[in-house]
């Protein structure tokens, strides 16, 4: 009687049976408190589990810093790197990029760090910059080509705005007129003969003087100095109609110029040598 009895109770615990007094037992033990920043192996039922609490996430504060903070000006990079930077700290500059890179916790003579906290200033160029660039060497009709001239009256130099406003206006008010080839007068200006087309006008004849050369205000970059640029006036006359437009005279020069003031204003603010290139 009591071998059977033995029997039966060894079959109960075989096979289910045995994992139901292991997961039972697991859920009576008490909690174990883990040490967080360590790795753990722990054995279960099916094998090893793993408990990796070195993560960020497990951390009242980050164990270093990380991340890239773009700013748009020179004072602004200046400003985050006498917070951030360290004696090991890193600054490139591209000139074909128009960017600086600064690594602020780049790898010291002796040791390597991470590489990850890093301060980017990324320049953008003006409104104005760009209204003059986008029409730089494109032949435009009458009307276009004046109210080019109005709306940037701010950034002319020479000839004075007033002067500018009037050759605009002369030039948007002789759109229905036929035009023949002009001269070249000895200021450098160049005078259009032109007859009316209109109705009311039709046979009259008049000249359009229009200068060689204007100088227009530029602020490259926002944030950085004002250059001024000169513009040479391009003409065809298509038919009898005038088109008109302008050639910048070297504005890549000028916008590379603005660019490495920028580098050097971020310079005299710091000690660390400004290296030519990118960082890895």
């Amino acid at each position: 009687m009591s071998s059977t009895y033995d029997s039966t109770l060894l079959r109960a615990a075989t096979g289910d049976g045995v994992q139901a007094i292991i997961t039972t037992a697991q859920q009576a033990a008490a909690p174990a408190e883990l040490t967080i920043g360590k790795v753990y192996a722990v054995r279960t039922s099916t094998g090893v589990e793993r408990i990796d609490l070195t993560g960020e996430q497990y951390r009242d504060l980050p164990s270093r810093k990380t991340g890239t903070t773009t700013v748009r000006d020179a004072i602004s990079f200046d400003a985050y790197w006498s917070k951030h930077a360290t004696d090991d700290s890193e600054i490139y500059a591209d000139a074909d990029q128009l960017s600086v890179t600064a690594v602020l916790d780049a790898h010291s003579e002796t040791a390597a760090n991470w590489s990850g906290h890093r301060l980017h200033l990324r320049l953008r160029e003006t409104d104005a910059w760009k209204a003059w660039t986008a029409l730089d060497g494109k032949l435009l009709d009458q009307e276009q080509f004046a109210e080019h001239i109005e709306d940037r009256l701010p950034e002319i130099l020479e000839p004075a705005a007033a002067d500018m406003l009037e050759i605009a206006q002369s030039i948007s008010g002789t759109v229905k007129a036929d035009f023949a080839y002009g001269t070249r007068l000895a200021t450098g200006a160049r005078q259009f003969q032109y007859t009316e087309t209109v109705t009311a006008k039709a046979g009259q004849k008049g000249t359009l003087t229009i200068p060689e050369t204007f100088v227009v205000g530029l602020i490259p970059f926002e944030g950085s100095e004002g250059y001024r640029l000169t513009a040479r006036l391009r003409f065809k006359i298509e038919g009898s109609s005038l088109r008109i437009g302008y050639r910048l005279q070297q504005p890549g020069d000028l916008r590379r110029t603005a660019f490495a003031d920028v580098v050097k204003t971020i310079a005299e603010q710091i000690e660390t040598p400004i290296l030519n290139g990118t960082p890895a």
